[in-house]
């Protein structure tokens, strides 16, 4: 098992809350994560058909097999459950861990049941830095785009095409339906490939529904799907409006770089180097770290992108401690001072003078100019914590 950096969070808080409950998508890792840490509650898998019956027929009758807490995986499946837990841990100081992979069910019940009880946690694919407490490293940034981070991978020595060919099919088959009715499946697939397409870029819904043959509404439903499952993300525009002509549609990125090489039909990390979508494919893994690195500390989101209507854009911004820090990611594995165009445009519109102009680049050393300080993707971890 590789060691998960949510696990320092999961025992800062434990006792504090009667309920933790970590989300996040299918073969993240959960379950293992959840079962090393509380290695005395009962494991109990809602997956399971014949369980799932008995506690959605007698939900109160079910709970009492568990005195003394239980960990129920993928929760979402008996909804039912969540009213009577809350009855529980009101009358008993009983412990509950819940896990689930479907974003919206989930917290649709958590917020009418167990607000207040319950502290809820993200956890997304490995990390490169668990990946390199493992010692497990690749040579280029490429290789770990299209391996991408799932546990799995890892823990078993599966080939990337093999594991997410068969995650395709698990998800397309199973959790959309269970969301969502979506009928017409070869379509919603093509859908899938067609938001692949768009990694990095500024979400155009009309655009994205007229390519696959669908309606804008439509469009929007079954992005909300992919939301939920933990599929995709979409970043959206910095809030502040400094000079009324910013763009204000979210940027569409991948939970998982190696999923998006899989419906971009790549076969190995070599063709990332000529593909015409190797600068999205590296913004979304640079974004990736960012955000998995703020959820493994049981922090917000709190990222965004800033784009002007001239066409100057800051690819990430991040909130933190009443400050933003601004970052430019660039695929190029060679410095240029060019990259600072747009950090220095953004100092003057926004009036930070103090602001740190920082360039996350494919190359392989960090360096710090006169002008502000290129990162290499190897040493993300000196930046990761603002």
């Amino acid at each position: 098992m590789i060691n998960r950096q949510l696990s320092q969070k999961i025992q800062e808080i434990r006792g504090k809350f009667p309920i933790v409950t970590v989300i996040g998508p299918r073969q993240s890792g959960k379950t293992t994560l959840l079962k090393a840490e509380f290695p005395d509650l009962p494991y109990v898998t809602l997956e399971d058909v014949d369980i799932r019956l008995i506690a959605r027929s007698d939900p109160r009758g079910f709970l009492k097999n568990y005195p003394n807490g239980v960990f129920l995986d993928e929760v979402q499946n008996v909804p039912e459950l969540f009213s009577y837990i809350q009855g529980i841990v009101d009358a008993q100081n009983v412990p509950f861990v819940l896990s689930g992979s479907q974003n919206f069910t989930l917290m649709e019940n958590i917020t009418q049941s167990l607000a207040g009880r319950t502290i809820v946690l993200k956890l997304l694919p490995l990390s490169k830095a668990e990946l390199d407490i493992a010692a497990i490293r690749f040579e280029t940034a490429e290789e770990y785009i299209f391996t991408g981070m799932y546990p799995r991978i890892y823990d078993r020595n599966i080939a990337a095409g093999d594991f997410y060919g068969s995650y395709l099919t698990t998800y397309v088959e199973k959790d959309v339906r269970q969301i969502k009715n979506v009928g017409d499946l070869s379509a919603f697939t093509a859908f899938l490939k067609l938001c692949a397409g768009r990694i990095g870029q500024v979400l155009n819904i009309h655009s994205l529904a007229i390519d696959a043959g669908i309606s804008a509404n439509t469009a929007k439903s079954w992005l909300s799907v992919l939301e939920a499952s933990f599929i995709l993300y979409l970043l959206p525009p910095y809030h502040q409006n400094f000079n009324k002509r910013i763009i204000k549609s979210p940027k569409l990125y991948f939970t998982d770089t190696g999923l998006a090489c899989r419906l971009l039909e790549l076969e190995n990390f070599q063709q990332l180097n000529s593909h015409f979508l190797r600068g999205g494919l590296f913004e979304n893994f640079i974004v990736n770290e960012f955000v998995k690195a703020r959820f493994n500390s049981g922090r917000g989101m709190n990222l965004y992108y800033w784009q002007a209507k001239n066409g100057k854009e800051i690819d990430l911004m991040v909130e933190s401690g009443g400050r933003v820090h601004s970052f430019e990611i660039k695929s190029s594995k060679t410095f240029s001072t060019l990259f600072f165009e747009n950090l220095a445009y953004w100092k003057a519109v926004s009036g930070d003078s103090e602001s740190k102009m920082n360039v996350i680049f494919g190359g392989e050393t960090s360096l710090s100019v006169s002008n502000g300080s290129f990162v290499s993707w190897r040493d993300l971890s000196m930046i990761l914590n603002y």
